[in-house]
C-alpha cells in the first residue's frame, strides 16, 4: 500500500490511470486495517448515545471545535496560532514569537519562552470562527515541538478531539513529526495537515505530502495547489471548489475569492484533484463507487467524503500556506469546521469503579451527571490553576463536585476561560467544552463527577526520565527551593525528584538536559534560588543474557527465635522466556519486564512466604548487583524450599530471594544497559562533512542523510552518555546554524570497558561510604 500511495504524489503516473482501472487494481488496505475496523465499533457505539441527545445538545455540539496544534520544532505552531487569533478577533495585532517587538506572540507568555523563541507550556485559549454565516467556537491549545516537553503535547491530544498538524514545506516530515503523529493515534486524534513556510527557498509541499503518505502511514492528498512558488507565492487554488484564493491586506485578513485559475496551473489542478478523488476511493464507499462506475463525484460528494474520512483516522486533507507571510491560515480555519469532528462524534469512556472498573460510554449531554479530567496544572497568582476537560454533563460555579481518587467534595468557586495567561470568567461550562478553576487540590489526570456516578478516566502516558542531575540549593533557600519542586512536579508528571540517601544528594531527572536547564532556571527566576548543579547522570539499566540456577539457604541465629529460609530455582533473561509461559503477547514486552513466578509443589513453602519472595524479588529489581540501577528483562521461579516451624518467616524469605537473585544474577551473563537516543540533526549542506564526523566521534552509528536546497538532516542512533554538551559542540562546529533533536529509543548493553569502568566506580562509591 505504501508504494501504491507513494505513486498518487507522481502527476504524471496520476493523469495516465483511469480511475477504473486505479480503483480495481489497487489493495484496498485502510477497509482492512485494524484502525478501521476500530473506529466501525466506536461509530455503532456513537449510533446509540446520539439518540440520546437532545436537539439543543446536538445544536450546541455542532458548533465546538476542540483542536490542538502540533508539530516538529521550528515548524511554526505559535506562528500559526498567532494568526489563527488575530483572524477570529481574539488579539488586535499580530506580534513577534521571539518578543523581539516588546510584546512577543500571545500564546507564549513565559519571559523564558520569549527569550528562547520556543513553546515550554502549552497554552489553551479560545475562539470564533465566522463560516458562511455559521459561528463556530473553538477552544485551541498550542503545543511545545521539543521532544523535552513531550507530556505537554500527550495531556492535551488525551483531551482534543481533532488537531492541525503543521509540516515544513522545506524539511517535510522531521523526526518530531513522527513522534507526533504517533501520539496522535496513541489518542485517536484526527488531523488536517497545514504545510507551512511555502514562501521559503525550497519549499516542496508535493514532497511533504508523498513523505506523509510514506513515513506517518497514512493516507493523504492536498486539497490546495499553491499559486507561485517560494518568494513568489501568492496564494492557492482550491482543488474542490476549482477557485483560486488570494492572500490580500497588510496582515493577509482580505481573501480574494475568484474562479479564474491561472493558466500554468490547470493541468496540475486537474490532476491533483483526480488524486484526491483516487485517495478518496480507497476510503470512502461511496466515492469508490463513483469511480468504479467513471462518474465525477460531486463537490458535496468530495466533502462529505472527506469529512467521513478524516474523522475516521484514515485520511488528512493537506492545505498550504505562510503563517510568517499572513497567507493561508483562513482555509485552515474553514477546513477544521469542515473536516474535524465535534464533541458527539468521538467516542470517549470512563471506567465504572462500582461495577469493578467496567468501561461505560460518556455521553456529551447536559441532562447527564458530570463528569470531567483534570489534564492539566498550572500554579497562578491565585493558587493552583487546575484544566478541566468537560465529558459529560455540566459544570457551574458554585457548584459541589467529586474527586474520584480521594472521594472528597470540593467546591467550584471560580470558574474560567483560558486565553494564553488571561482568564475570563465564566457561570457554565457545558459538555465538550474545556474550562479551568481554582483551589483545587489534584494531580494530574485526575477525574471529577457531581456525586451521581462514581467514573474514573483513563490518564495519559507519560514517559520514563532518561536524564538526571544532582542539585545543592544554597542554603538559605532550601525552603523555597522545597516548594519548586514540590510544585513542579505536580505540574509536570515526566519531572521526578528524589534524595538518594547513599549519597546524600537530591537528584532530579527529566526528558533532556533542556528539560532540566529549563527547571534550574525556573527556580530562580520565580522561586529565587541558587543551585549548584552536578554532572549529568545516565538512567543506566541492569539486565542478564544468559540464565543460572540458585539453591540459597538463609540462616541466623542470634540467640532465641532465628532466621530460616531455604529457596531454589532459577533466574533467566526474560527474551530466553517462552511467551506462553510467562503470558506475554509482544516480543517488546518480554524483553524488559521482570515476572516472578512459583512452582511449589506440596506446599513445601506456604503462600504467605512466597509472597515475601516475590517482594524481595521486586527489592531486587529497584536495585541490581551491579551499579544499583533498575533491573529489566529477567524472569526468576522458584520452583522448591524449605522451611523451619520456628525460625521462618517473611522477613528471613525476603532475606533469601534477595541474595538468591544476586548470586544467579551475577553468573548470568550479566550487562549494563544504557538509553541509546534517536538523534536527528540539521544544518546547513556545506557543514555536512564537520557533522558527520562529530557524530563519528561520538561512536553513533548513521542511518541515513537526506539532501534538500541548501540543507541537509542527519538521522543517527548515539548514547545519551556521549551526548551531554553536544548542543555546544554542534553551534561550534556550525557557526551556530545547526539543529538537533533527540528521542529516546531503546537499551543497548554498554561496551565492556565501559561497564568494568561503571561497576569500579559504583564499587567505589560504596566503600567510602561504608568508611
Amino acid at each position: 500500500m505504501t508504494t501504491s500511495i507513494s505513486s498518487l504524489v507522481c502527476a504524471s503516473e496520476a493523469a495516465a490511470m483511469t480511475f477504473k482501472s486505479h480503483t480495481l487494481n489497487r489493495s484496498r488496505l485502510f477497509h482492512t486495517s485494524a484502525i478501521c475496523k476500530d473506529y466501525e465499533e466506536e461509530k455503532a457505539e456513537m449510533d446509540i448515545f446520539s439518540k440520546e441527545l437532545t436537539a439543543e445538545d446536538t445544536e450546541s455540539l455542532s458548533n465546538i471545535r476542540n483542536i490542538g496544534i502540533s508539530a516538529h520544532i521550528d515548524s511554526g505552531k505559535t506562528t500559526f496560532t498567532e494568526r489563527v487569533l488575530y483572524y477570529t478577533g481574539r488579539i488586535k495585532a499580530i506580534h513577534d514569537v521571539r518578543g523581539r517587538d516588546g510584546v512577543g506572540a500571545k500564546m507564549d507568555h513565559m519571559d523564558l519562552e520569549r527569550e528562547k523563541g520556543i513553546t515550554i507550556q502549552s497554552a489553551a485559549t479560545y475562539c470564533s470562527w465566522d463560516k458562511d454565516g455559521h459561528q463556530y467556537n473553538m477552544n485551541l491549545i498550542d503545543t511545545p515541538g521539543h521532544i523535552d516537553f513531550t507530556i505537554e503535547v500527550e495531556r492535551a491530544l488525551r483531551v482534543l478531539d481533532g488537531a492541525v498538524l503543521i509540516v515544513c514545506a522545506v524539511s517535510g516530515v522531521q523526526s518530531q513529526t513522527v513522534t507526533v503523529d504517533r501520539q496522535m493515534k496513541r489518542y485517536n486524534v484526527p488531523r488536517v495537515t497545514f504545510i507551512n513556510k511555502m514562501d521559503r527557498m525550497g519549499a516542496d509541499p508535493w514532497r511533504a505530502v508523498s513523505q506523509i503518505n510514506s513515513k506517518l502511514h497514512m493516507a493523504a492528498a492536498a486539497i490546495q495547489v499553491p499559486i507561485g512558488a517560494e518568494k513568489e507565492f501568492k496564494g492557492v487554488v482550491n482543488i474542490i471548489d476549482r477557485q483560486s484564493v488570494y492572500f490580500e491586506g497588510s496582515q493577509g485578513e482580505k481573501l480574494r475569492v475568484t474562479k479564474e485559475i491561472p493558466e500554468d496551473l490547470k493541468q496540475i489542478v486537474e490532476e491533483k484533484r483526480k488524486i484526491l478523488i483516487e485517495t478518496l476511493a480507497d476510503v470512502d464507499d461511496d466515492i469508490a463507487e463513483c469511480v468504479i462506475d467513471e462518474v465525477e463525484p460531486t463537490i458535496e460528494q468530495i466533502k462529505s467524503a472527506i469529512r467521513h474520512a478524516t474523522i475516521a483516522r484514515r485520511f488528512t486533507p493537506v492545505l498550504m500556506g505562510s503563517a510568517l507571510a499572513n497567507k493561508g491560515i483562513q482555509p485552515v480555519l474553514n477546513a477544521v469546521c469542515d473536516y474535524l469532528p465535534d464533541p458527539s462524534e468521538v467516542l470517549n469512556k470512563a471506567l465504572d469503579i462500582e461495577h469493578d472498573e467496567a468501561p461505560v460510554t460518556l455521553v456529551p449531554s447536559a441532562e447527564r451527571p458530570m463528569v470531567a479530567l483534570a489534564f492539566k496544572l498550572e500554579e497562578g497568582k491565585y493558587g493552583q490553576l487546575t484544566y478541566l476537560r468537560i465529558y459529560q454533563g455540566k459544570l457551574r460555579k458554585g457548584q459541589m463536585m467529586t474527586h474520584v481518587k480521594s472521594g472528597k467534595r470540593v467546591k467550584v468557586a471560580r470558574l474560567v476561560r483560558m486565553h494564553s495567561e488571561e482568564m475570563e470568567d465564566a457561570d457554565e461550562i457545558n459538555a465538550g467544552e474545556i474550562c479551568a478553576t481554582f483551589g483545587i487540590d489534584c494531580a494530574s489526570g485526575d477525574t471529577f463527577t457531581d456525586g451521581n456516578v462514581n467514573y474514573t478516566m483513563t490518564s495519559m502516558f507519560v514517559p520514563d526520565a532518561v536524564v538526571s542531575l544532582s542539585v545543592h540549593p544554597a542554603s538559605e533557600s532550601a525552603a523555597n527551593f522545597s516548594k519548586a519542586v514540590n510544585r513542579f512536579q505536580k505540574e509536570d508528571p515526566t519531572f521526578r525528584v528524589h534524595y538518594d540517601k547513599d549519597s546524600k544528594e537530591t537528584i532530579i531527572s527529566g526528558m533532556g538536559e533542556l528539560h532540566l536547564e529549563i527547571y534550574i532556571e525556573r527556580m530562580r527566576r520565580e522561586y529565587n534560588v541558587e543551585c549548584k548543579v552536578g554532572r549529568p547522570r545516565v538512567a543506566y539499566r541492569e539486565s542478564i543474557m544468559g540464565s543460572a540456577s540458585f539453591d540459597y539457604t538463609h540462616k541466623k541465629q542470634t540467640g532465641g527465635a532465628g532466621q530460616y529460609a531455604k529457596v531454589m530455582g532459577d533466574l533467566k533473561a526474560s527474551s530466553l522466556a517462552d511467551p506462553e509461559d510467562v503470558g506475554a503477547k509482544l516480543e517488546e514486552d518480554i524483553k524488559f519486564r521482570n515476572y516472578f513466578q512459583t512452582k511449589i509443589v506440596g506446599g513445601k513453602i506456604s503462600e504467605k512466604f512466597l509472597m515475601a519472595c516475590q517482594k524481595g524479588f521486586e527489592d531486587c529489581c529497584e536495585k541490581g548487583p551491579l551499579v544499583g540501577s533498575k533491573v529489566l528483562g529477567v524472569d526468576m521461579t522458584i520452583d522448591d524450599g524449605a522451611t523451619h516451624p520456628v525460625d521462618s518467616s517473611e522477613l528471613a524469605f525476603r532475606t533469601a530471594t534477595h541474595y538468591a537473585f544476586t548470586q544467579a544474577f551475577l553468573q548470568s551473563q550479566p550487562v549494563i544497559l544504557e538509553p541509546i537516543m534517536d538523534v536527528v540533526i540539521t544544518a546547513p549542506i556545506e557543514f555536512q562533512g564537520a557533522v558527520i564526523g562529530l557524530v563519528n566521534k561520538l561512536q553513533g552509528i548513521i542511518h541515513d542523510t537526506d539532501n534538500h536546497a541548501d540543507e541537509f538532516s542527519l538521522t543517527s542512533d548515539c548514547s545519551l552518555s556521549n551526548l551531554f554538551g553536544f548542543a555546544s559542540k554542534l553551534r561550534a562546529s556550525t557557526q551556530g546554524k545547526g539543529e538537533f533533536t533527540m528521542e529516546f529509543k531503546e537499551y543497548q548493553p554498554v561496551l565492556p570497558n565501559i561497564q568494568k569502568q561503571l561497576i569500579e566506580e559504583h564499587e567505589k562509591k560504596e566503600k567510602e561510604k561504608q568508611k
